[in-house]
């Protein structure tokens, strides 16, 4: 079972409520590697939104899992309701206390909200799961069609949603792509990195109430690190940044602070915390 795990894309090995149990779900508190990786994530989708720095945003999260998109979205001062299919995922975002409500819900079986609820969508690897029949009774075009359909209805006219997804091939990011169109939403794809194996993201930027005339799809971020969101401040992945921006000793600290978060004994900061030892001690 680890060997098919490990080999295996995880919507091939079961449905996630499944696949995500608690092994599975303590992950996501425990591994640093994942919870670095899915901040980055959910960093760059919120920065895709381009939602207003003079206000706080009401923001919807797909598929939030643990909490950690849903911290990240708090760290920019907005709000957040998150929904989820896996049980296990939300108990540990219940006793990591975030600070948004989860809901226990199925997306293939539409948005449970209000319409004009949402400033915004975030969600992270979550949308090539619609595109398997889990059970007899699951059709991914009208599992994708009734998930769009209800996520139109409840997002603010004008409001956007990001989606950060790992497509199996052209084909399936053509049948999410089609079925999100005929929902009366605009938009198109951004991929970050696309040279890169390890680095390249593939975003789907989708515009609520906007005509196609209207859509002005953000930039994506090249291999030099010097694109830009055309409607943001300059950014630089984590590991293309350029040297002095952010030194080892803050890199450290931050660190230091995301494990104090975390509930994990860190060794108190002093004067010599990421100072660089001299060639002879």
């Amino acid at each position: 079972q680890r060997r098919v795990r490990g080999m295996s894309r995880p919507e091939h090995i079961g449905p996630p409520e499944l696949f995500y149990d608690e092994t599975e779900a303590a992950k996501y508190t425990n591994n640093t590697r994942i919870i670095d990786i899915q901040m980055s994530m959910s960093s760059r989708a919120i920065e895709l939104l381009n939602l207003p720095e003079d206000q706080p945003s009401f923001i919807l999260d797909v598929g939030c899992g643990s909490g950690l998109s849903g911290e990240a979205i708090t760290e920019e001062g907005n709000y957040w309701i998150g929904m989820d299919i896996s049980p296990s995922m939300l108990e540990i975002a219940v006793e990591r206390e975030v600070e948004g409500d989860v809901v226990l819900s199925d997306i293939g079986e539409g948005v449970p909200f209000r319409a004009g609820s949402f400033d915004g969508v975030v969600s992270i690897s979550v949308l090539q799961w619609l595109c398997n029949a889990d059970k007899a009774s699951h059709n991914p075009f009208k599992r994708l069609r009734c998930f769009f359909t209800m996520l139109y209805s409840s997002m603010r006219q004008g409001g956007r949603a990001v989606f950060q997804l790992y497509p199996e091939s052209p084909k399936q990011m053509e049948l999410i792509t089609e079925q999100a169109t005929r929902c009366r939403v605009t938009g198109g794809v951004v991929v970050d990195y696309p040279n890169s194996t390890k680095a390249k993201k593939i975003f789907l930027c989708l515009f609520a109430g906007v005509p196609v005339t209207g859509v002005r799809m953000p930039q994506a971020l090249g291999d030099e690190g010097e694109d830009t969101v055309q409607y943001s401040n300059e950014r630089q992945s984590g590991k293309k940044r350029k040297r002095g921006e952010v030194s080892k000793k803050e890199w450290i600290h931050n660190k230091k602070q995301r494990r104090r978060v975390q509930g994990k004994e860190v060794t108190a900061d002093s004067k010599y915390t990421g100072r660089k030892r001299k060639p002879k001690f």
